[in-house]
């Protein structure tokens, strides 16, 4: 039985589409699906993310009704939508290990960035960017993280060390800290993330909290790469990779609406998602 029309919002389709382009596909994929698929999406997969991943893979694979409901009943998306990460080996709430996997995507488009010189080895420049753009940054994160600063200092045996960027998920209710790296992943840069966390545990998270999370934000990254490298860590860590908006093919830069109007209309969307939840 195909899901209820009348109780489907169709005012966040606009939203997905945007989101759709922007994650690196056409508009007309995006209405290759029926909306009988679009029904079944909107009514049993509560993210946008993992939306946009049940239109790609209906768009690309030709699925059924059928396969499509299959797929959402065995959340598809969690297994195979999301960044590799030892979450579910290493924190002890299987509960809390499934919405740390929820809250992190394998890949983020931060089209407010264009940076030129992608041969920069400078992170400083990637950084300062993120800096100047922050609202939207948490925006292409999650409207449920809450910025705590860049460069944030930690002291470990009288002596300073600094973080990119420190966040704070409500929902998750830990400390995020996320390194920038303009390059390829290395698996060695898990050492120093794995300190980091080490010393945000020990003298900055709360008594209530939950342990705190790392994410290595990276231009590329081999997931099988990835898995392989954090599964010994005994602190929660993933990789992300990201695309600037100078990356784009140009019929895609010319699909998306005006910054405004889709940071507009982004904002609108996170504040009716923040009233549903408060209900």
């Amino acid at each position: 039985m195909v899901a209820n029309a009348d109780a489907i919002d169709l005012g966040l389709l606009p939203r997905h589409i945007i989101g759709f382009v922007t994650s690196g596909y056409s508009p007309d994929a995006f209405f290759s699906v029926g909306f009988s698929h679009h029904s079944e999406i909107l009514a049993k997969e509560k993210s946008l993310d993992g939306r946009l991943f049940y239109i790609a893979k209906c768009a690309a694979e030709f699925w059924t009704v059928d396969t499509l409901k299959s797929y959402l009943r065995s959340d598809l998306y969690v297994k195979t939508g999301a960044m590799p990460s030892n979450f579910l080996q290493v924190l002890p709430d299987t509960a809390q290990a499934n919405r740390a996997i929820r809250a992190f995507r394998e890949e983020y488009f931060l089209d407010f960035i264009n940076i030129e010189d992608e041969i920069d080895p400078d992170e400083r420049v990637f950084e300062q960017s993120l800096i100047s753009n922050i609202k939207q940054f948490i925006l292409s994160f999650g409207n449920k993280f809450c910025f705590m600063g860049n460069q944030y200092r930690v002291v470990v045996d009288e002596k300073e060390y600094f973080i990119d960027l420190l966040f704070f998920n409500r929902e998750l209710h830990c400390l995020v800290a996320v390194e920038l790296k303009r390059g390829e992943f290395k698996p060695s840069q898990l050492g120093q993330l794995f300190f980091y966390l080490s010393a945000l545990d020990e003298y900055v998270k709360q008594e209530d909290e939950n342990p705190s999370i790392g994410i290595i934000l990276c231009k590329e990254a081999s997931r099988n790469t990835v898995e392989f490298a954090v599964r010994d860590y005994t602190k929660p860590m993933g990789v992300a990779t990201y695309r600037t908006r100078n990356e784009m093919p140009e019929e895609w830069q010319k699909a998306l609406p005006d910054a405004d109007e889709m940071m507009k209309l982004l904002e609108n969307s996170a504040d009716s998602e923040e009233m549903e939840a408060g209900e």
